[in-house]
């Protein structure tokens, strides 16, 4: 076989791999991480020398990485962060100093194991490595060829299986917890809860997030059994949030977008600012503070330091953010209840005249509760299939919306692209566009109208 010399390739290879991303109905018995195990082997372990961050959770495990990051860079560490799914390239999954890896580096981490996951799908191809532990040995590789200090790892499904859970973290943190993926965690929230709290270890420091009760009595019951020093969000550190321009928020960067004050629940107390949307964005802040405070090393008179310049720095792609303001478009990747309420108050904050929406959303998901937040009748929606393997059709989409907002006007376009433009065109100066529901039509939306 030819060899592998670009991200274009690394990816096409990746692809044809056993997915649970792309495809939900795969087997529960493939997730366990022994193939994982015995990929690593054959590279000779590339993780024992890393200094890792492991993050879990239903919601927030991505922006509490990249706030984690820009927190570590600023205090002068070289970071590697793992996250997924991209949204455009498959470079953007392996970050390396806050810029996604450039492509032929990826190539060679890729070429490197292929030989290895070949000849174990012929020796055993019911335990051959899946998509997830190939990406995860891949990264886990590229940051050990690079010299990272540090390594933030953001689990993809679950914890207790997933892929990432193979290493030895110096500090863990699980974020927020709600009802997903119930037919491979578990359809309560203490199921789910104990499946993320599956990345705890003996004596490695773990933070834990807001979390309901249910859901909290899990984790700190695990944390507790395996002997791991817990801290917890609300009981152990705290955080008010500061409007910007007010007294309250004299120490806080004039030109953050929000403002918060950090109580670490022992007198210290930092106001901070943040450039990104979303009040739950600043708990996402908060939990990257105390995470990067657990690792050897790091003081939280230290974090706060580094915190204040680093979180002002921070971008979250796809995450409540702002293609432009005349008119006003804003892509978020919202595909939960929640995440949509999340959504629901920053637009209620902006209100820049109608709203128009362009909305896909995965089969498996809770559309109906996720839309009933978003839509109203006065909307204007263009409704599209942003992944031609997991998106609920239009003409499904469309019955959902007419019985959530009756009098919504619907259009439906199975070309998320001509989807995109079309809705776009709609707009003059005036007037809000959001582009929603899942990642997939977030990476094509930034690519289209915006960032790239």
């Amino acid at each position: 076989m030819k060899r592998i010399q670009t991200a274009t390739e690394a990816g096409a290879w990746l692809e044809g791999l056993i997915n649970f991303e792309r495809d939900p109905a795969l087997s529960n018995d493939r997730l366990n991480l022994e193939p994982i195990r015995g990929l690593l082997d054959r590279v000779d372990r590339p993780e024992r020398g890393l200094s890792i961050i492991h993050i879990a959770g239903s919601k927030g495990k991505g922006s509490t990485s990249l706030f984690a990051e820009s927190i570590l860079r600023a205090g002068g560490e070289r970071v590697g962060t793992f996250t997924s799914p991209h949204l455009e390239r498959w470079t953007e999954r392996f970050r390396i100093n806050g810029e996604e890896v450039e492509g032929g580096e990826l190539a060679k981490a890729v070429e490197t194991l292929r030989p290895h996951v070949e000849a174990m799908r012929q020796d055993l191809p019911s335990r051959a490595p899946t998509f997830f532990d190939v990406t995860t040995a891949a990264a886990l590789l590229l940051f050990s060829r690079l010299g990272m200090d540090r390594v933030i790892l953001e689990v993809g499904l679950g914890g207790r299986l997933d892929s990432t859970n193979v290493v030895q973290p110096a500090s863990t943190c699980v974020t927020q917890i709600e009802l997903e993926h119930t037919d491979r965690l578990g359809n309560t929230l203490a199921a789910i809860a104990g499946e993320k709290a599956g990345i705890l270890k003996p004596g490695v420091p773990v933070v834990m997030g807001r979390l309901k009760p249910s859901a909290a009595k899990v984790v700190v019951a695990r944390a507790e059994e395996v002997g791991a020093p817990l801290r917890r969000f609300g009981k152990d550190f705290k955080v008010e949030s500061l409007e910007i321009g007010t007294e309250a928020a004299v120490d806080c960067p004039k030109e953050a977008l929000q403002g918060f004050r950090y109580h670490d629940g022992a007198g210290l107390k930092a106001s901070m600012g943040l450039s990104v949307l979303g009040a739950h964005q600043i708990d996402n802040a908060v939990l990257a503070m105390e995470v990067v405070a657990n690792l050897p090393g790091w003081s939280r008179l230290a974090v706060i330091e580094a915190a204040r310049s680093g979180l002002m720095e921070a971008r979250l792609p796809g995450r409540l953010e702002i293609l432009e303001t005349k008119p006003f478009v804003l892509v978020d990747s919202a595909h939960t209840e929640e995440s949509a309420r999340a959504l629901r108050r920053v637009l209620d904050q902006v209100r820049v005249g109608q709203e128009r929406f362009v909305l896909s959303m995965s089969r498996d998901k809770d559309v109906e509760a996720v839309l009933a937040q978003l839509i109203s009748g006065s909307s204007e929606i263009w409704l599209t299939r942003a992944d031609a393997h997991r998106s609920l059709d239009p003409q499904s989409l469309s019955l959902i919306c007419e019985r959530v907002a009756p009098g919504c006007r619907v259009t439906c376009e199975e070309n998320p692209r001509a989807a995109l433009a079309a809705a776009r065109n709609t707009l003059g100066q005036e007037g809000l566009l959001c582009c929603t529901g899942s990642v997939y039509l977030a990476g094509l939306a930034r690519g289209i109208l915006g960032r790239g």
